[in-house]
């Protein structure tokens, strides 16, 4: 089984221009994202736009990321849902087509106990044989999965990963006070940061579009343990870390791609494509930064 550690993109779907997934670009995308460096992938995350999709489309997407990357990076494949046993069969339908973790977020309508989020977490994790990856992010779930929370999940056995996406680095080190080895921590929002707090990874929207460099900032800290030039690698590119940060990430992210010439598309509803200023300011951003796509 694979440990999984490093920067993990958690990937767009990208879609033609009939509005249909277009597993074509996607397969291009992930040998790209190999070719630069990236650690593994997330398909069918938030970035993903998994809500908007079918089950067919979840499948093929999961299938297409998965058969491409062909073991050469771990794939972590979105699974989450409002219904426990929905999650269950994501799960198994992710590991048999040969997933080596899943990213299940906890129930985003019903507003969960502390009970019920401990049962639904361990139904999952029981009815498969990878590893679950705990996804907290509580600006758009309603629920705040807590150190002490993530404490109590964390002796699930299969649930030995998490994804600690708020804006307070210090959950970072309480999770890992009260968890020690039990479970291993990835950033979801800040990189840089987790990592200098023990983080051993990160799942980044940026590395969509710049999938090398946000790779090498996981290195300098983990690995080489060389701070000031990863803080300066990460304030160069901070400007493309915020560009996708917030409400526009989806919409931001396939603009640059699309002006780096990857075939993104649009998001689909209720997501618009970004106003014209907006979108003329993420060209300009691509220029900036020279950002391109390979060309076939």
């Amino acid at each position: 089984m694979k440990q999984l550690r490093g920067t993990f993109t958690v990937s767009v779907t990208p879609f033609d221009e009939a509005g249909e997934v277009d597993l074509q670009a996607l397969a291009a995308f992930v040998e790209w994202q190999i070719a630069e460096g990236i650690h593994g992938l997330m398909p069918l995350g938030s970035t993903g736009e998994f809500l908007s999709l079918s089950n067919d489309e979840l499948t093929a997407v999961a299938e297409t990321v998965i058969r491409t990357a062909s073991g050469r990076v771990p794939v972590v494949v979105g699974t989450g849902a409002e219904d426990t046993r929905e999650v269950v069969r994501k799960s198994r339908e992710a590991e048999r087509l040969g997933a080596d973790g899943v990213l299940i977020i906890p129930p985003f309508y019903c507003t969960p106990s502390e009970d019920e989020l401990y049962h639904h977490y361990k139904t999952a994790a029981d009815a498969i044989g990878i590893p679950v990856m705990i996804y907290n992010n509580p600006a758009v779930t309603n629920v705040d999965l807590t150190p002490r929370i993530v404490a109590r999940l964390a002796t699930i056995e299969g649930c030995r990963y998490i994804k600690e996406s708020t804006l307070e680095v210090t959950r970072v080190r309480d999770i890992l006070r009260l968890c020690g080895d039990r479970l291993t921590v990835f950033g979801g929002v800040l990189g840089f940061e987790s990592f200098v707090e023990g983080a051993q990874g990160w799942v980044a929207v940026a590395s969509n579009v710049a999938p090398g460099p946000m790779a090498r900032l996981f290195e300098l800290v983990a690995d080489e343990g060389r701070i000031a030039e990863a803080r300066a690698l990460y304030l160069h590119w901070l400007p493309i870390i915020e560009a996708v940060f917030g409400p526009l990430f989806v919409s931001g992210t396939k603009s640059l791609l699309t002006h780096m010439g990857f075939p993104a598309g649009p998001p689909r509803p209720p997501r618009l494509p970004l106003p014209e200023a907006e979108d003329a300011a993420m060209a300009r951003m691509v220029k900036e930064f020279a950002l391109a796509f390979p060309r076939p």
